[in-house]
């Protein structure tokens, strides 16, 4: 038999949480892209921001992608172990009985 556990509860949150992150970091663009130097006061800031932006869409979108992963992974090894949970009571509720029957023969 194994030593292993698993806390599914605790799977699924962080499967809940690693979603909401990547629905976080999915909405989330140029600070400044609204915004004019009148706004922000210099070009240079006006540029760097856009700069900024331009990569951070980039990395961005890389990271929502692997958040959406591990998202998937962890909602499915929380529905996995559950599964498996379920089964292997099944089956220790039916031994159980064939025991208690058997028993009283």
């Amino acid at each position: 038999m194994s030593d292993q556990q698993a806390d599914i509860d605790r799977i699924k949150e962080c499967s809940r949480a690693l979603k909401r992150i990547r629905d976080t970091f999915a909405d989330r663009g140029n600070p400044a892209e609204s915004f004019g130097v009148d706004e922000i006061g210099s070009q240079n800031i006006l540029d760097a921001f856009d700069e900024f932006g331009s990569n951070w869409k980039i990395h961005r979108k890389r990271l929502t992608e692997e958040l959406e992963k591990l998202h998937g992974v962890t909602k499915a090894a929380a529905e996995s172990y559950e599964k498996i949970d379920h089964e292997l009571a099944e089956v220790l509720r039916a031994e159980d009985r064939n025991t208690t029957e058997g028993a009283k023969k």
